[in-house]
């Protein structure tokens, strides 16, 4: 699909917030490295802040895919951040947390509200990320989808492909405009 056709079908873009819009490991390395040290922790920045983004992920994406009983995702927040702590042999003593959520990505639910609320079919939207499972799951739910490759990573064999592969989000901006 050209980009020209999806400018004349598109009415709404909707972005991931966080690792799309806000560069998370960027940001959190910067935050955690003054932290880490203060504690004397001897390890990279940036491999605590990657198990303590991937075992959020996982723990979200447990949930949503056990769609039971949903947990809220500040309390994610806290049990993941509690647990790179205890893995990389440092004592918890603050609590990092995000705005709560009703059901997490990549579950149909959290698309379709988004079209929903914003009035527009799922065909109408185009859903931007830097992650794979956002943009797959976005693309299964019936949305059109942008994949932010920032760090040069393959997208992977899914027929749910991505619209728009683009390195950065200024190349989403030039593209569509």
């Amino acid at each position: 699909m050209t980009a020209e056709t999806l400018k004349a079908k598109i009415k709404v873009c909707v972005f991931d917030r966080y690792g799309t819009v806000v560069d998370m490991q960027k940001g959190l390395t910067e935050v955690v490295t003054p932290y880490l040290k203060d504690k004397g922790w001897a390890g990279r920045p940036d491999s605590f802040v990657t198990w303590w983004r991937r075992t959020h992920f996982e723990n979200s994406m447990i949930d949503a895919l056990l769609h039971k009983e949903h947990t809220p995702y500040r309390e994610i927040g806290h049990r993941a951040v509690a647990y790179t702590l205890e893995r990389a042999g440092i004592a918890f003593d603050a609590v990092i947390s995000v705005a709560v959520a009703n059901s997490f990505k990549p579950h149909v639910a959290t698309y379709s509200r988004a079209a929903e609320l914003m009035g527009v079919w799922m065909d109408e939207v185009l859903f931007v990320a830097n992650h794979a499972f956002d943009c797959i799951g976005a693309k299964a739910a019936g949305m059109r989808t942008a994949f932010i490759d920032r760090r040069s990573r393959p997208f992977g064999m899914t027929p749910h492909q991505p619209d728009i592969l683009v390195p950065d989000m200024k190349s989403l901006a030039d593209m569509l405009v």
